[in-house]
């Protein structure tokens, strides 16, 4: 499906991840355009901001969407009652990077600026900065138990913050390019980062250290997705879907899809559904993942070219801490 969503470029654009069919859009415009995807009309149009919209962000339950622009302003959205909430100032340049805190109405923002900002949605206001990066911050994610924030940079690096004690906890180094994305996996205390190097790491989240690395001679990783039982890495490449493992790491399948410059990926009803800009429009595509091969489960007596034989890798907690904890009292992370 393609349909033309602004007047001008496309700038930015994000997949509702509860539904899977919510499209937001941002174009130089400076309007912010909602879709429901495969549908030619747009349900909203949003106005406010006064430069192009450089990042957008919906929430967990797709009520709230917050857009960055250029000049470092940002307008979050009630979508029920169609009007602004909040607007958000203080970055001094463009928003690269917006998050939606899981449970409490807290927004993340990175920027051109190299800060990383925590914004209270109710309250109006900062309530905390992070400086650390030396770039901008391409993408901020925060962790499935709400107690960490991950940021990705131009600068090569992925940092983790701890959100109570406001500081940095690790900082994760061996991309040799900017960090485009980055994704907690939705159990286990794993990170994935997708860089320009074209290279996808996975990160240990209690040993602080790199799990794998998936080393692909084929073009910038633009965004990845974990299933949503945590099985296998979705990454999105120029012209591919691609299906990973990480221990040990390896692809398990590669679908080709033409979609360019895709720019995100949800799941919805075994579907994974990918949209990418072209100048105005964008395009949506469908792949059909009940047909796709997710792990090395191989049946019995059937052996690959190539492979030795190995033991099944435990699945799961067996392997390390899972997110869903028992809330201790705070205490000081441990670098």
């Amino acid at each position: 499906e393609e349909i033309t969503a602004h007047s001008s470029n496309v700038s930015s654009l994000v997949l509702g991840k509860s539904s899977g069919r919510l499209l937001v859009t941002g174009g130089d415009d400076c309007r912010v355009n909602i879709w429901a995807v495969n549908k030619p009309n747009c349900i909203m149009s949003l106005t406010g901001h006064t430069t192009p919209i450089e990042s957008l962000q919906i929430n967990t339950n797709e009520e709230l969407i917050v857009a960055g622009s250029q000049s470092g302003s940002i307008r979050v959205w009630d979508l029920g009652a169609a009007k602004i909430l909040r607007t958000l100032l203080g970055h001094k340049a463009s928003i690269c990077s917006l998050d939606f805190h899981p449970f409490g109405s807290f927004v993340a923002s990175g920027s051109l600026d190299t800060n990383i900002k925590l914004w209270d949605v109710r309250r109006k206001g900062c309530v905390f900065r992070y400086k650390g990066h030396s770039e901008a911050v391409r993408c901020l994610r925060f962790s499935p138990d709400g107690k960490w924030l991950a940021s990705a940079a131009d600068d090569h690096t992925v940092k983790l913050w701890d959100l109570a004690a406001g500081k940095i906890m690790f900082e994760f180094t061996g991309h040799t390019g900017p960090v485009n994305i980055v994704e907690f996996h939705p159990n286990e205390y794993l990170l994935a980062s997708g860089s320009s190097d074209r290279t996808v790491r996975f990160w240990d989240l209690e040993k602080f250290q790199v799990v794998s690395c998936i080393e692909e001679q084929a073009t910038p990783v633009r965004c990845v997705l974990f299933n949503p039982d945590g099985c296998c890495l979705y990454g999105g490449f120029q012209d591919s879907l691609r299906v990973y493992g990480w221990e040990p790491e390896r692809c398990f399948d590669m679908v080709l899809v033409n979609w360019g410059k895709v720019a995100d990926l949800s799941i919805c009803n075994s579907q994974l559904i990918g949209v990418s800009p072209a100048q105005s429009t964008v395009s949506s595509f469908v792949v059909d993942l009940s047909r796709v091969t997710k792990s090395d489960s191989v049946p019995c007596g059937l052996i690959r070219d190539n492979e030795p034989l190995v033991p099944p890798t435990p699945t799961g907690s067996s392997l390390r801490r899972i997110y869903d904890r028992p809330s201790t009292s705070c205490s000081k992370p441990q670098r």
